[in-house]
């Protein structure tokens, strides 16, 4: 490929991106928001942009082969907040990888546009929407805005249901860790594959607890190798016993199921704050 483009480079995922994503193009434009990212990699440019700004998205999607869309309020938030850049800035970038002729979106999604469902379920990639906030609702919206651009447009797109990425430092993390290695390997599937039309994946390492599964996602080629087992004995040494009236442990979308709508998921967990630096 020339040209690859990464929405929300300046995130903690994006951080982990940005370098791989330089082998898989002549040339990856990371964009942002924020007023630099650091060092760049080799065949990589940075353009401040809002993803909420129509022309702007237009003019970074420019001769782009495909795009990587990470760039979002990462959070439950007011719907006013998420308005912006999780709804608006989604249909600016399909909108814009159309009028720029794109082959691909690879969207970051989320476990959350299907939260409310109960991890007993097992679901798979055909389960309906069942989103445990604003944000995922967002989520809900872009994988049908995908949907839709492919019936109507031609455009293909791989909607990735990522899970925990972040460091395993609670049960939860046990079935849901997506680790950093692993989401590489499916943003790379997602980029390589050779047809994907429409395409759900859930962002999820080879764990033995994943509370879903990915039949029917087989010809993205996404196959992930780490396994979040590994660190059992010392994450359950240290956690409370379990409640199963808890419906944030009974659900897949986890605390984000029981949080009053509009406020922050995140401030009731425990993330570490590992990003990549250049």
């Amino acid at each position: 490929m020339k040209k690859l483009v990464l929405t929300g480079a300046a995130g903690r995922l994006g951080s982990y991106l940005r370098e791989p994503l330089t082998q898989l193009a002549d040339e990856l434009v990371s964009t942002d928001i924020a007023e630099d990212i650091g060092t760049l990699y080799d065949g990589e440019s940075y353009v401040q942009a809002d993803l909420a700004d129509l022309d702007a998205m237009i003019d970074v999607l420019k001769d782009a082969d495909m795009v990587v869309h990470f760039g979002a309020i990462g959070d439950e938030a007011p719907f006013e907040d998420i308005l912006g850049p999780n709804i608006i800035g989604a249909h600016n970038v399909w909108e814009a990888a159309y009028r720029n002729g794109v082959k691909r979106v690879i969207y970051a999604s989320s476990v959350h546009a299907v939260g409310m469902h109960k991890i007993a379920d097992n679901i798979g990639i055909d389960a309906p929407h069942r989103p445990d906030t604003f944000y995922g609702l967002a989520k809900c919206f872009a994988e049908d805005l995908g949907r839709m651009y492919w019936d109507k447009r031609g455009v293909e797109s791989v909607h990735m249901r990522i899970f925990s990425c972040a460091q395993v430092v609670a049960p939860r993390s046990l079935s849901t860790w997506l680790s950093y290695d692993d989401l590489i390997r499916m943003v790379t599937a997602a980029i390589t594959a050779q047809t994907v039309g429409f395409s759900i994946v859930y962002g999820i390492s080879n764990n033995d607890r994943a509370p879903v599964h990915n039949t029917g996602a087989g010809h993205i080629g996404y196959k992930p190798q780490d396994n979040a087992e590994q660190f059992a004995e010392t994450v359950l040494a240290n956690a409370p016993p379990a409640d199963p009236t808890n419906l944030a442990q009974m659900t897949i979308g986890g605390p984000f199921a029981t949080i009053p709508l509009g406020e922050s998921g995140l401030a009731t967990m425990t993330i570490v704050d590992d990003s990549k630096k250049t």
